[in-house]
């Protein structure tokens, strides 16, 4: 993953060199969101940063910071955010499970018939209900997420760098989940919008996966409305979908690899504020 080694405008300047192997990380997790990067390797990129933090959280200042009476709003704010990013990990993680469930009922219903017959549109319109569901359920989870206050001051600097990865983890869960939201509700003023504004900007890096995706829900309308089915268009689609439940496999372990990485980090922050 690509970093970028300039110094973050919003974090003081840092020497010590497990401090500055997070800040990298933010950084280039950021450089990510404005680029084509894949979501696939974001999330890759999530596990090296939740490495770094690791060691970040073992530093005496970092343990000192966090144990300091004088900042115990803030450290347990940390603490909460550890079980938000778990607790939102594991909803995409359920949100990719549905989907999957869905697409493999669509290929199975494509595969039996052969793409023979033309009463494959039931089929399609329960794989689209499935995911107008799917997408509900998403709007309504992240609708009342909010960033971090960029007006804070005077926040200890190991607690400045928990509340940016924090926020970038946050961001990235995001943009993965705008890969299997409808297109239409991305675009409608009642649908992905209302998620969150702060967000838009990022939806670029998604590009090429959502035209993938896109491609697949034109081409399932076709289908829908056809009157005589193409069979090599039923083949192109059930290509497709084979190649988009394979994406999905791959994004399950990664997301199992990062939740497993937010665990053992809320354990940490647990033990650290329990001494």
């Amino acid at each position: 993953m690509a970093t970028c080694h300039g110094r973050s405008i919003s974090l003081p300047s840092i020497s010590h060199p497990l401090n500055r192997n997070v800040e990298e990380q933010l950084d280039g997790l950021r450089s990510s969101q404005k680029t084509s990067t894949s979501v696939y390797r974001k999330l890759s990129g999530l596990k090296i940063l939740y490495e770094c933090v690791e060691d970040f959280l073992q530093l005496p200042l970092t343990r000192q910071t966090l144990s300091n009476e004088q900042h115990k709003e803030r450290a347990e704010e940390v603490l909460t955010g550890s079980l938000l990013l778990l607790d939102v990990c594991s909803n995409t993680r359920e949100y990719l499970s549905s989907m999957k469930e869905s697409l493999q009922k669509l290929e199975s219903s494509f595969r039996r018939r052969k793409g023979g017959e033309s009463s494959l549109a039931s089929e399609v319109e329960a794989f689209m209900i499935s995911r107008k569901q799917l997408n509900k359920s998403i709007c309504k989870r992240f609708r009342n997420l909010k960033t971090m206050d960029k007006n804070a001051s005077n926040i200890p600097n190991a607690i400045a760098i928990l509340t940016q990865v924090k926020e970038i983890s946050l961001e990235i869960f995001q943009s993965f989940l705008s890969l299997v939201s409808q297109p239409k509700a991305r675009s409608s003023s009642h649908g992905w919008s209302v998620v969150s504004k702060s967000f838009q900007s990022k939806r670029v890096s998604c590009e090429a996966e959502l035209s993938e995706l896109e491609k697949i829900d034109a081409e399932l309308l076709v289908l829908k409305s056809s009157k005589d089915i193409n069979p090599s268009l039923v083949q192109n689609l059930l290509k497709g979908l084979e190649e988009l439940e394979s994406n999905i496999l791959e994004a399950e372990e990664e997301l199992e690899a990062v939740y497993r990485k937010l665990l053992k980090t809320r354990v940490t922050i647990l033990n650290i504020l329990s001494h």
